[in-house]
């Protein structure tokens, strides 16, 4: 196994940045398209409510597999016109397609998740805001975003921690993240075993660095909260 690793760490390590590179891109694509998309979910007109609503029921509804399969193989289907606006180039890229799968993918997720944070906030808060006179782009950005990203960040954690996972499926259009380049090295060596021993060890070291930093962002969030002392009671902070 020591002799596999040191023979193959340098190609691991090159599709670990893939995959961190993917997920990073991805997440955050999502997360801008996820705002509003909530946004739209949450207002009481149908004709902005039910294109959102739609979107949110097809990518949480259908295998991601499957999303990667019809953007990446059926907009060969669609060659002309992605010619005639000059985006072909793009979707012939298996780079392209697996970012754009994976960025749709989580942000119908994410809508779900900041939707349901933005439900709990208290409307005398939002009142409040109005009375002030604050627009309703101020109240997003001074109210409703920062405490919606508070209360929203541990489910929105383990949809990054997702995220990172269902990269590994990107490798079915020939990207080389970390599964990618373990079937490529367990095809070649008939080392199937150690290919993908070693790839489910990048993962969880990437997944455990990734809820380390989400720990201590999910504590910076939370500063203005008195602490917990170990009886359960609260001590406020001096």
């Amino acid at each position: 196994m020591l002799a596999f690793l040191s023979d193959h760490l340098e190609a691991f390590a090159g599709g670990a940045v893939i995959t961190l590179q993917y997920t990073a891109i991805s997440c955050l694509l999502g997360a801008i398209l996820a705002v509003p998309i909530a946004l739209m979910r949450l207002s009481a007109k149908p004709g902005v409510f039910w294109p959102a609503t739609a979107y949110v029921l097809f990518f949480r509804g259908t295998p991601l597999l499957a999303q990667i399969f019809l953007i990446y193989y059926g907009s060969g289907q669609f060659r002309h016109t992605l010619e005639a606006a000059g985006l072909w180039q793009l979707f012939r890229e298996p780079w392209f397609c697996a970012i754009l799968t994976l960025s749709l993918n989580t942000a119908a997720y994410s809508s779900e998740i900041f939707r349901g944070a933005l439900q709990t906030i208290p409307r005398g808060e939002v009142e409040a805001a109005m009375a002030l006179g604050l627009s309703p782009l101020q109240r997003l950005r001074f109210i409703l975003f920062p405490r919606a990203l508070a209360a929203a960040w541990p489910a929105y954690t383990n949809e990054i921690v997702y995220q990172v996972q269902a990269t590994s499926l990107v490798s079915i259009i020939t990207v080389m993240d970390i599964t990618g380049v373990a079937r490529v090295i367990a095809s070649r060596n008939f080392a199937f075993y150690e290919a993908f021993i070693t790839a489910a060890a990048f993962y969880l070291v990437i997944v455990y660095l990734i809820v380390h930093i989400a720990k201590r962002v999910e504590a910076r969030l939370h500063a203005h909260l008195p602490a917990a002392d170990s009886g359960g009671n609260r001590r406020v902070r001096a």
